[in-house]
């Protein structure tokens, strides 16, 4: 601080180091520092032990919320979608029954899509690949000139009345045909229900959620559920890179 404020010094109490995997304290008093690991979790209730976490009102059909982010559940239903098999070609007009489908949504963004045989009644649910064009392996998708909307439940429908063009990533959509969407769709087209046994599996709800799996594999950790006890963990000294 400027001398010039007259203000009281400030005692440094806690220092934290966040390293790549860990999360290191250090404590100051009476002279002595003590150093050791600390989970993630207590570090951030710790943080947030003064503010306010409640979401206001949700959407009907959402199974979890996160920060910034919410899960929209899409009953199985027939959905009237166009699609644009070739440029500057006229569309394609198809009624394909979809299983249950989950959006993770973020305002005016585009969503991220998955499929399931039944809604999610817990994080350890079962989730599959979503049988669309547009989307990558990994269910982001692409938005191309669609503009989302803010609201978060009209991104559903807002995907779902977009132009579907055969320009993405579309393995692991279906058992039957492969990487082959086209024929999926126009196998679809026009029945009742969709082939539940024909979805690919993806990982669970906690898995597309936290965005844990990329291109089918796990990548990444989840320091609140994933880190080791403190025990464990050897500290590292100061200034060392943690690997």
């Amino acid at each position: 601080m400027p001398p010039s404020l007259e203000v009281a010094p400030d005692q440094l109490k806690v220092r934290l180091d966040f390293y790549e995997t860990t999360v290191v304290a250090h404590f100051c008093g009476d002279g002595v520092i003590s150093t050791r690991v600390v989970s993630a979790r207590d570090v951030t209730l710790a943080l947030l032990g003064e503010t306010s976490l409640i979401s206001g009102l949700l959407p009907r059909d959402t199974l979890c919320w996160g920060p910034g982010q919410v899960a929209l559940w899409q009953d199985p239903r027939i959905w009237p979608v166009a699609l644009l098999p070739e440029p500057l070609k006229p569309a394609r007009r198809l009624q394909l029954p979809m299983p249950g489908l989950i959006f993770i949504c973020r305002p005016g963004q585009a969503p991220r899509v998955y499929a399931a045989k039944r809604r999610p009644v817990n994080m350890k649910a079962s989730i599959y690949h979503a049988p669309f064009f547009n989307t990558y392996r990994d269910g982001t998708t692409c938005a191309g000139s669609n503009k989302y909307p803010a609201k978060i439940e009209d991104i559903p429908k807002s995907f779902m009345i977009s132009f579907f063009t055969a320009v993405t990533d579309t393995s692991s959509r279906s058992k039957k045909y492969g990487n082959d969407v086209m024929k999926l769709w126009t196998d679809l087209d026009g029945k009742k229900k969709y082939p539940l046994d024909d979805l690919v599996p993806f990982g669970t709800l906690r898995d597309v959620f936290t965005n844990r799996k990329v291109m089918g594999t796990d990548q990444g950790l989840d320091l609140v559920n994933d880190l080791l006890p403190a025990e464990e963990w050897e500290i590292p000294d100061a200034g060392d890179e943690v690997q």
